[in-house]
């Protein structure tokens, strides 16, 4: 895989809704190792997997609580 493939992938996972453009510095091509931007990508989906568990678990509270009423 190579560097721009990798940025746009991070550019991906930063992205709130998908639409969004985010824009990376080009200078981080050449300041970033491949397995530095390999860490980062895996990173930001840790992250975004835990957001989305914690959405769930949150979203399966206030329903059960709704149902109560």
């Amino acid at each position: 895989m190579e560097k721009e493939e990798l940025i746009e992938e991070i550019k991906e996972l930063i992205s709130v809704n998908g639409e969004d453009s985010v824009e990376i510095n080009p200078n981080y091509l050449e300041y970033f190792q491949l397995d530095e931007l390999i860490a980062i990508k895996e990173r930001l989906l840790l992250r975004k997997s835990k957001i989305k568990e914690t959405t769930s678990l949150f979203l399966d509270e206030i329903y059960e609580k709704t149902k109560e009423d």
